[in-house]
């Protein structure tokens, strides 16, 4: 029985120690360009959810989906979260897919959280992904209506939907600021911008 607890007890201390070493000392892979790995994958996401969902408070989204406000969330989204996440007129951004882990592109999984969580996400951001604060930059109330805007991102009215249009084909805008970069080309294993 002393070994058994002798072997538990060093198995608490040893395993911890070894994860602890092998991220300090740099054997974890920095590249944003790199795959994740199985392990990660199975970890990062579920334990990023169950965070948000431990964390964002548990309130009701005090503006309705009304044409002005989806509009408006729509403005705020195009001109802060699209270049990310896509818009309706460049539905996958290869800036989204620079980062790591990759961006979601919301015109192909358009996000499925309480409403919630969505706005917690947008106000606190989410650590060591690229996704800011807004609560720094945005109101509260321009934070509930780009929440609401996602929210409703697949049902839009005619209107909302036809106004987006027109401002993601706009040149300078987010998105499209994204899809006008020109590609690279391969010189001497360097990459080399086209002129």
């Amino acid at each position: 029985m002393i070994r058994f607890l002798i072997g538990f007890l060093a198995a608490v201390v040893l395993v911890p120690l070894a994860l602890f070493c092998y991220v300090r000392f740099g054997f974890v892979d920095p590249r944003a360009d790199a795959e994740p790995g199985a392990l990660e994958t199975k970890i990062a996401m579920p334990a990023l959810d169950a965070s948000v969902d431990r964390r964002a408070p548990s309130i009701t989204n005090p503006i309705q989906p009304t044409e002005e406000n989806l509009l408006s969330g729509m403005k705020i989204y195009q001109t802060n979260c699209s270049g990310c996440h896509g818009d309706i007129s460049h539905p996958h951004t290869g800036f989204g897919d620079s980062f790591y882990p990759r961006a979601p592109q919301f015109m192909e999984d358009a996000p499925d959280m309480p409403e919630n969580q969505n706005f917690y996400i947008i106000q606190h951001g989410v650590r060591l992904s690229g996704m800011p604060a807004w609560k720094t930059t945005l109101k509260n109330l321009e934070l509930w209506q780009v929440t609401t805007f996602l929210s409703n991102m697949n049902k839009l009215p005619p209107r909302v939907r036809d106004a987006w249009k027109a401002v993601a084909t706009e040149p300078g805008t987010a998105a499209s600021a994204g899809a006008e970069t020109k590609p690279a080309t391969k010189d001497k294993g360097m990459d080399m911008p086209k002129h």
